[in-house]
């Protein structure tokens, strides 16, 4: 198998023939491409005579659904969840979406390596982000300015950051960044800063924390301690408070054993779950397995 890399695009097989079209969250970028890669490897031994082709392409949730209610593409990755005035952009285009929820995500809050602050509270973290707080000694660290970095509009984790942590505006100094591999190396650099990302973005391919930076532990409210987003008890058991499902949305109904129906099997078999945790996200709840399990029974119904 030949696996074609461009600027946020991964295309599983060169060959011409079947193409599944993905595009959205810059989150789910990583995972959903070896999600492609491994799929097509199963699906060519099973099929050989098949010409089958994956392209998985980022660019931010927004962008993915906006492509889906145009009819571009098959699937939108989303970070967030669909909006009721997308849904009837789509029905408006005869394009009804169906949505499968693949992994969990726990947000990462990130300072520079040599920021002494290890804890915030959700509540210090909305205020960091609204501008309310502008100086690390507010909480804790050293006399200088916050310089805070952020995802684009674009991005379903900046609608979730906002909508979910901030509860309202982001501070107009936030800088904007594309990607979460950006947000890290801006970070990185500054010792004044702060982002958010996905944990898969934070830890390297043996499950470890990255060095360059610090993972911040956050705490619900001034009586609840703070906890790490690495732990994997404390996203089952809700007691990190930034976790999140990943979402799919298909254009339609898949059909029952094509090949979008058999991709998103694959994402939500133990082989697919396997893959999630080696990226670095976390597996699906029993609440979202009963979700995509109704799901398929619509779509299995005769």
């Amino acid at each position: 198998m030949i696996v074609v890399v461009a600027i946020s695009t991964i295309t599983s097989m060169i060959e011409p023939g079947k193409t599944l079209r993905i595009k959205g969250s810059d989150t789910e970028l990583q995972l959903v491409s070896y999600f492609a890669e491994s799929f097509v490897e199963a699906w060519r031994e099973n099929n050989p005579d098949e010409k089958t082709r994956i392209v998985v392409e980022g660019g931010g949730s927004g962008t993915g659904i906006t492509a889906l209610i145009r009819g571009d593409i098959d699937i939108a990755d989303s970070s967030r969840e669909i909006k009721p005035e997308e849904i009837v952009r789509a029905e408006s285009n005869g394009i009804t979406p169906w949505e499968f929820i693949i992994a969990r995500d726990a947000l990462s809050i990130i300072v520079h390596s040599n920021n002494p602050v290890d804890n915030l509270t959700m509540n210090e973290l909305s205020k960091i982000y609204k501008g309310e707080i502008t100086n690390w000694t507010e909480v804790g660290g050293k006399n200088k300015n916050i310089t805070l970095y952020g995802r684009t509009s674009a991005s379903g984790t900046y609608i979730f950051f906002r909508d979910h942590i901030v509860k309202g505006d982001y501070s107009q100094k936030m800088n904007n960044i594309v990607g979460n591999e950006a947000i890290v190396d801006a970070v990185e650099t500054n010792e004044t800063g702060i982002g958010y990302v996905g944990v898969g973005y934070v830890i390297t391919d043996t499950g470890e924390p990255i060095e360059t930076v610090k993972i911040l532990n956050i705490a619900k409210d001034e009586n609840s301690a703070a906890v790490s987003p690495l732990e994997t008890t404390n996203i089952k058991t809700g007691k990190y408070p930034i976790a999140r499902p990943l979402y799919q949305y298909t254009a339609g109904k898949p059909e029952k054993g094509g090949l979008i129906y058999n991709f998103i099997k694959f994402e939500l078999s133990d082989n697919g779950e396997q893959i999630v945790k080696e990226i670095g996200f976390y597996p699906i709840t029993p609440e979202d397995k009963e979700h995509n399990d109704n799901q398929f029974a619509k779509i299995e119904a005769r």
